[in-house]
């Protein structure tokens, strides 16, 4: 009888059960979503979409409906039914969205600090090379600015405004769980180490800007963290995603220089007035084979037409239980300047199996990257914008026929360490600067929910980011800047250099997690208890310089032996971690946390540091307007927290508390003692014993809210940033130091602005939907105290003989700009040479009439973004831009002039082309120092406009197609005369800026 029971009772589960099968889409292209959660309503049961948008999942024969939710978009509820077919609508923010946040995940709706989480769908599009590209205009308060157009190149990022004078102001950027290395550590690739990341292996980006939210990574996360999450694998059928693009970049604006026709003119009305100035018309280049002069255009002759190339094919899945996604990608970039190349080869792979009935979850990630690059030299737009252009481009001589400026002896102008003027081809041909970076970065993450207690999980992170650059330097003995001479003979020429280093990031996070639902009071809580050990290890190898004989191309001249070829800095932070959760009456939520960090970089009675934090929200909704049909949410968030930032700058930034010695490698700077020699020690630099954290604490209030069923969304948000114990380069007494200059922990400053963002779907039918969300934010910097110092001059110039251009002053953004007060001419309005306001009426122009005028950081920044779809076709458009920012434009005052270092005609013999600007001022002599080259950079860039069209189903149904278009940097609206407004100098100096290209782009993205 019991066995008959048994099997009755067995056929009677089987036929409760049934299995509904089904594709998630999105309706604006048809697009597959993965990852979709798919759940029986009013149950536990659910699912997640497979790589091609399918889902199959049992539920119980009495269930009617399943609950559709993917993050970004708004929920749907279906009527259970064969095969059924599901197209998601976007929308900015739902009940059901889960943010990924410090050491975990929450509800958009339950978060307290200020977070905003981009994810792949509202990515920016286009040739994107670099992950923080992606983010460009869609995160209100954090500026993006690039630093040129280099291939591969990085950006410089801001969160709500610097929140430091000297130490680095970037935010902390962690990837899956792995705080990576600081982003400008290795060698020359650290214009962008973040390039190593294959853009298309993330799922979404969390940008952490209040301290509440920040503070529990502590140490580093002064300037904000930004939490890259990447793809995983899901359980079901194994599919595959293949994507191409092709890419054609162009330049999109030169620098505005004279003709040649415009030089020979100006050289000509110069010697004709002053016949002592004859040798400059002498030197005016040839006629061409038509009799005429020549009118090159030096920057057409060193800019191509950049073409890349982008291929990434990925699988995902499940092996057996083990569910998983691997991707391999390949990227080829040129630059738009010649010679300038990078590559990157990416194979990644994440395993997500559960064991033990489900109890214990491993997340494995694994991702390499194997760039290769040949670096341009930049140092050629300058020479290209400066080089007379009155000249040829080739011309028969001994250094690859390359016009060169020569001695009648036929040796380059000014050798052996002079300022000869380079021919700006030659430093691109002649020059073969090529580096490899290995990049390794991975973790295994253990979640072990104890079957004993299950409401208790033991959570182990393990991880790694270890990279190594290789470089070549290889400077050909045509190269002019490279000849030295001896008696008048070349003695040599031409170098080769091998640089070498390796940095190694070791993590081990250890925790306990402790959620329990407290349904007798409508509530949640959970405890966050953490252990973690960081290290970081720089492995520097110091390499000889080789020379090479100018006339038999053999190497034959060593520079000095290294005494001390390897060396490894290290430094280490051990942390400890509490933090709290509670949930009351699902409305009131509050977060608090505290985070100890010791860092190695102090000393040792200095080097911990305690960063709390609190937060609260209220859901106003939920209590006041319950029953409103207009609004859909209403939350108020206030936190307080702080962050710590231990980036110590200098020759020993690693033990600047300790007073550390060096050999010499001179053999002049040995001393004899009887038939041996012996080096003498001698100090590295200045420190600080006394030297600590600089701390930041920041104040936020913002208010979420959405209208219309979420048709309309945003959030306002408003914040004071206050920094203090700020770790500067200060000037100290001779003697007091090892150095004229020490860093100290001096004075403070402050940050504090309003945020702003929208996103809204003004249509939503069967056929069009239109989506468009801007965002804006104000802030403003000042610093408040100087430790009773007056002023720091801070920013150096090129022209003239150079010098500083800005100040730190109490009272002033640190970005402000310290310069005379031009006098113009009342009838023609040009600016007259030398003369300037005497501020203090002293009868004389010196330092003491200096003022401060504009400065380089913005007071808004604003992002604008609108996607289209009608039925198969979308149309989407993005732009940022920034009022208030102004630029101090050192191209112009540095070839503004007709005579002297940076004039037409250079002291050392040779000609140099000039700003067009120099038509307006017609001045002798630099005048780098005037207000006049301050210039308005408030500008809005067009950034991009992208096509798509889905195709559907094709191959006999066994794969799905859809094809795009984009143009990138498509326009700019400035009154900005220069090359480009957006500049990445922290003083706001446009000096030598490579030019961001203009970018088409074509693409295939095909699921099968």
């Amino acid at each position: 009888m019991m066995i008959v029971a048994l099997t009755m009772f067995s056929l009677s589960a089987v036929a409760q059960n049934k299995t509904v099968t089904g594709r998630v889409t999105d309706s604006k292209d048809g697009s597959v979503l993965s990852n979709a959660t798919v759940t029986v309503k009013g149950t536990q049961l659910a699912t997640k979409t497979a790589s091609d948008g399918t889902f199959s999942i049992a539920v119980p024969s009495g269930a009617k409906q399943l609950v559709i939710s993917y993050s970004g978009f708004i929920i749907q509820t279906v009527e259970i039914s064969p095969n059924i077919r599901v197209s998601l609508v976007g929308s900015v923010t739902t009940e059901a969205e889960v943010v990924v946040v410090a050491y975990g995940t929450r509800r958009k709706t339950d978060l307290t600090g200020s977070v905003t989480q981009v994810s792949a769908k509202d990515f920016q599009k286009g040739n994107i090379a670099s992950p923080e590209q992606l983010l460009q205009g869609k995160v209100a308060g954090l500026q993006i600015t690039s630093g040129g157009g280099q291939a591969g190149g990085g950006s410089k990022l801001t969160i709500r405004g610097a929140s430091s004078l000297n130490a680095s102001t970037d935010p902390l950027i962690v990837i899956d769980g792995v705080p990576i290395i600081d982003n400008t550590a290795l060698g020359n690739s650290a214009q962008n180490l973040l390039n190593t990341i294959d853009p298309n292996d993330i799922e979404s980006m969390s940008v952490l800007k209040d301290a509440s939210a920040a503070a529990l990574y502590g140490s580093r996360a002064s300037g904000g963290v930004i939490i890259i999450t990447t793809k995983k694998g899901t359980k079901g059928k194994v599919k595959f995603n293949y994507s191409t693009q092709f890419s054609v970049g162009e330049v999109a604006k030169e620098e505005q220089v004279l003709t040649g026709d415009q030089v020979r003119n100006i050289i000509t009305a110069d010697a004709a007035a002053n016949p002592s100035d004859t040798i400059w018309k002498n030197l005016l280049g040839p006629a061409n084979v038509f009799g005429q002069g020549y009118n090159t255009d030096w920057q057409k002759q060193i800019y191509q037409d950049a073409i890349g190339y982008e291929n990434n094919i990925s699988a995902s899945g499940s092996l057996g239980i083990i569910p998983f996604r691997a991707s391999l990608g390949y990227l080829t970039q040129e630059g738009i300047l010649k010679t300038d190349l990078f590559n990157r080869l990416s194979p990644t792979i994440n395993l997500s199996p559960k064991f033990f009935d489900d109890h214990l979850a491993v997340n494995v990630n694994f991702k390499y990257a194997y760039n290769t690059s040949r670096y341009a030299d930049a140092n050629a737009i300058g020479a290209a914008v400066s080089f007379d252009p009155t000249q040829p481009v080739y011309a028969k001589n001994n250094y690859g026929n390359n016009f060169e400026w020569l001695t009648t002896a036929g040796l380059p102008i000014n050798t052996n360490g002079g300022s000869v003027q380079p021919d700006p081809l030659s430093m691109l041909e002649f020059r073969n600067h090529t580096g490899i970076v290995n990049r390794v970065l991975g973790n295994v993450q253990l979640d072990y929910k104890l079957h004993f207690f299950p409401d208790l999980h033991v959570l182990v992170n393990v991880g790694m980011d270890n990279a190594s650059d290789n470089e070549q330097d290889n400077q050909d003995v045509n190269l002019v800047t490279t000849v030295q001479t001896n008696n008048g003979n070349i003695s040599y020429s031409g170098s080769k250099y091998h640089y070498h280093q390796a940095i190694k990031n070791s993590l081990a996070d250890v925790s306990l997690f402790y959620s329990k639902d407290l349904k007798s009071i409508h509530g949640k809580i959970d405890v966050l208890v953490l252990h973690s050990y960081q290290d970081f290890e720089t492995d520097v190898y110091n390499n000889p310089t080789t020379a090479t004989s100018f006339t038999t191309k053999l190497d034959t001249t060593v520079s000095s032996p290294i005494t001390y070829p390897t060396d490894k800095p290290e430094y280490r932070i051990e942390s400890y971690l509490g933090r709290v959760n509670f949930t009351l009456e699902d409305n009131y939520l509050l977060t608090a946390s505290l985070r100890r960090d010791a860092s190695s970089r102090f000393a040792p009675d200095k080097r911990v540091g305690y960063f709390p934090a609190v937060a609260a929200a209220w859901k106003l909704k939920d209590q006041f307007f319950k029953n409103s049909t207009l609004l859909s949410e209403l939350k108020l968030r206030v936190g307080v927290g702080q962050t710590g930032q231990q980036d110590v700058q200098g020759p020993n930034p690693y033990y600047y508390y300790l007073l550390s010695y060096s050999g010499s490698v001179n053999a002049a700077a040995e001393y004899q003692f009887a038939d041996s020699f012996y080096s003498f020690l001698r100090p590295n630099g200045a420190y600080n014993p006394d030297l600590t954290w600089e701390t930041t604490t920041t104040y936020n209030l913002g208010f979420d809210f959405g209208f219309l069923k979420n048709r309309i969304t945003g959030n306002i948000d408003v914040y004071d940033k206050k920094t203090t114990n700020l770790l500067a380069d200060v000037a100290v007494a001779p003697g007091s130091n090892f150095d004229i200059q020490e860093y100290k922990n001096i004075g403070s400053m402050e940050s504090k602005g309003v945020e702003f963002a929208v996103n809204t779907i003004p249509v939503k039918n069967k056929n069009i939907t239109w989506e468009f969300g801007f965002n804006v934010s104000y802030n403003e910097s000042k610093i408040t105290d100087l430790g009773g110092v007056g002023e720091f001059l801070v920013g150096n110039i090129q022209g003239g003989t150079g010098g500083t251009i800005g100040v730190y002053k109490v009272g002033y953004d640190p970005s402000s700009f310290l310069v005379y007060k031009q006098i113009y001419n009342p009838t023609t309005g040009a600016p007259i040479e030398g003369l300037y306001v005497d501020a203090n009426r002293d009868g004389q122009i010196n330092g003491s009439d200096l003022y401060i005028f504009k400065k380089a950081n913005p007071d808004f920044l604003l992002g604008i973004n609108t996607d289209i779809t009608y039925k198969k076709f979308s149309l989407g458009l993005a732009a940022h831009g920034s009022l208030g920012n102004y630029l101090y434009n050192n191209f112009n005052s540095n070839h503004d002039n007709l005579k002297g270092n940076g004039g037409m005609e250079n002291p050392l013999s040779y000609i140099q082309n000039l700003s067009a600007n120099y038509l307006s001022t017609k001045f002798n002599n630099n005048q780098g120092l005037s207000d006049y080259y301050i210039e308005n950079a408030s500008y809005l860039r067009l950034d991009n406009i992208n096509f798509g069209y889905y195709v559907g189903k094709i191959f006999h149904n066994g794969a799905e197609l859809r094809v795009s278009a984009s143009v990138q940097n498509v326009f700019v609206i400035t009154k900005y005369s220069g090359l480009d407004p957006e500049n990445s100098d922290p003083h706001g100096i446009d000096n030598n800026i490579y030019p961001r290209p203009r970018v088409y782009s074509v693409g295939l993205n095909l699921n099968f």
